[in-house]
């Protein structure tokens, strides 16, 4: 139980978790291609002791492992588990009273603790004295990525009704009065643009308060997505073994933990560009006007840790975030949504944009042919839950005579494409939302979403191969088997939909004149079939944060039935677009720069 991220970094170390980094280092690029490398090594947690421009330390990689995560929340992480299961599922109450007695006494200690003095034990600085960290070439400017941003109810003022979450803050660039404006990035459906909507009715600014550093849990409760009534605050509180200590300044609510506090004020209809800023499906988000925040004071106590993590294609840290999450959580989906056996946010394609879910099939049990029905239901209940709701391919199974699971990602979507039906089982949802960082759309937030569901016997054997009906095709060229079933073709690169929607009439025409191929259910269509099929990931990666199913979605033999699309070979059209996101790219000559690092008699020599 950590009372300060000073108290967990010490205790890293002492464990072996923790490396110091003695050498001067620049925050511009240079931290994060360090913490990237690192990362990608599995190596520790890094304390950055001599940041440029700043006299304050930087920590990231903290939860850069499950491993290290579960270790450093081990003397808490049970009676949290217990206590929101017992959210999930009341009726462990009653059938097991003494464990979850002890779990209604953890959460009573959870409670958060108001104490005088406000900012005291603070002092106050400047944003500009802070470790400013650009992440990415392109990126707009300094980033806080691992805040905890903190607003109150303006109906229901108070910490109980308070929300505590994570969104991307830009300190500097852009247009930004340096010290006094920052931008936050947060959509209106989120806790405080709901509080935001209710400041601006009643005609009030609204108070913010960011929070960065102070014990671990604090930064975990930010993210988590916590049951009906279990407040973040308590959460905070309930993993760090110890009551969420806060105080007010100036009606700011200060906690007294954090290493660092800035507080401020959106004003309704304030805005400024944001971005653009390396985000976690590995593209840059652009820019986009979001909310202004006018900066009131900033605090720091003395000796303060900023910590920071890196955000890109996955896995990156907030990959083991997710993991931890899920372990923490466990079984909350099957209590939100009935007949859910497993939902999983598939990491590898960005998390946000392919769902793998497992569902009961009970309705159709004495039909000829068993046919997704429940799963439908199920499916449809799944998209409009929480994040889930940002999906836009979801993939989902009945699990009958064998055992399946989402996490083998291979296997259970071969387990998809033996049984599928393509002339029934594709269900599209046009015009609708997708994640705002997600720019393979129409528009900002604007896309499609489709259901590719299965159950029942098995209809095919994938091949294993490339099929005949595949070779030698005029315009598409090196055909690649990425997984028994799946085969990557390469094209022209993409110019306009019109101009796709030519080319896939001769790509689906060229192989139907060819013979019937039912052991190839899905061809990709992209700009490097040798990258796509070189690995699993590559493949997830592409093929669904390329594409818009409304309008990549192609088939051999498609057409409609009394407005149902169906085919007979689905094709996925994952090249590049002009509208997308660029990727992110490291800037090579910083690369190479921070290899000092890791040469011998460097902070991180031994780390490859």
């Amino acid at each position: 139980m950590y009372p300060t991220l000073e108290a967990c970094v010490n205790d890293l170390e002492r464990h072996g978790h923790l490396v110091r980094i003695r050498e001067e280092v620049d925050p511009e690029l240079e931290m994060a291609a360090i913490h990237l490398r690192v990362f990608e090594a599995g190596g520790p947690a890094l304390l950055f002791e001599n940041v440029k421009g700043s006299r304050y330390r930087a920590v990231s990689n903290l939860f850069g492992t499950l491993e290290r995560s579960k270790f450093i929340f081990r003397q808490t992480w049970e009676s949290t588990q217990n206590v929101i299961a017992l959210r999930n599922d009341p009726m462990k109450a009653l059938k097991q009273p003494l464990k979850n007695a002890r779990a209604a006494t953890a959460a009573t200690k959870a409670l958060p603790l108001r104490q005088s003095g406000g900012a005291a034990g603070f002092e106050e600085i400047a944003v500009s004295d802070l470790p400013l960290i650009k992440h990415w070439p392109m990126d707009g400017g300094a980033f806080v990525t691992l805040p905890q941003v903190y607003t109150e109810d303006p109906d229901k003022p108070g910490i109980m009704n308070a929300n505590l979450g994570m969104y991307r803050v830009q300190l500097t660039g852009n247009d930004y009065i340096t010290d006094k404006e920052i931008g936050l990035h947060y959509q209106i459906h989120r806790g405080i643009g709901i509080h935001q909507h209710k400041a601006d009715r009643k005609g009030e600014p609204l108070k913010v308060s960011i929070f960065a550093g102070g014990p671990p849990a604090h930064t975990l409760s930010a993210v988590m997505p916590l049951p009906e009534g279990l407040s973040e605050l308590t959460f905070a509180g309930l993993l760090s073994g110890r009551r969420f200590r806060y105080g007010y300044e100036d009606g700011f609510c200060i906690s007294r933990e954090a290493d660092f506090v800035i507080t401020g004020e959106i004003h309704s209809g304030e805005t400024k560009p944001e971005g653009p800023f390396g985000d976690h499906l590995g593209y840059y988000s652009l820019i986009h006007p979001f909310p202004l925040m006018r900066v009131r004071k900033v605090y720091a106590k003395p000796n303060a840790i900023w910590p920071f993590t890196v955000v890109g294609r996955p896995p990156q840290e907030d990959t083991a975030f997710g993991a931890l999450i899920h372990e923490l959580t466990g079984d909350a989906v099957k209590q939100e949504i009935p007949g859910v056996k497993e939902v999983h946010a598939v990491d590898a394609a960005g998390v946000h944009p392919l769902l793998f879910a497992i569902g009961s099939e009970r309705y159709t049990p004495y039909a000829p042919a068993k046919q997704p029905a429940e799963l439908l239901t199920i499916a449809n209940r799944i998209l409009g839950t929480g994040q889930l709701s940002l999906a836009k391919y979801l993939f989902i199974a009945a699990e009958e005579r064998e055992p399946l699971s989402t996490h083998h990602e291979a296997e259970f979507l071969s387990y998809i494409l033996e049984r599928i039906d393509l002339q029934r089982d594709i269900h599209f949802q046009t015009n609708t939302t997708i994640d705002t960082l997600d720019y393979s759309g129409t528009g900002l937030n604007q896309g499609s979403k489709v259901i590719l569901a299965a159950c029942g016997e098995k209809k095919r054997e994938l091949c294993a191969s490339v099929p005949p009906q595949l070779e030698g095709l005029r315009s598409f060229v090196n055909p690649r088997l990425v997984l028994p079933g799946v085969v990557a073709l390469e094209g022209p690169a993409f110019g306009s939909y019109t101009e796709a929607e030519g080319q896939l009439r001769e790509l689906t025409e060229a192989i139907r004149e060819r013979g019937d191929m039912p052991e190839c259910p899905l061809i990709v269509l992209c700009d490097d079939s040798s990258f796509l099929s070189e690995a699993l990931s590559n493949f997830l990666w592409t093929t669904f944060t390329r594409s818009n199913p409304s309008h990549d979605m192609y088939g051999v033999n498609s057409g409609y039935t009394f407005k149902h699309w169906g085919c007979d070979n689905l094709v996925i059209d994952a090249r590049a677009k002009p509208h997308h996101a660029p990727p992110l790219i490291p800037d090579p000559a910083v690369v190479k720069r921070i290899d000092r690092l890791f040469a011998s008699g460097g902070s991180l020599s031994g780390i490859r």
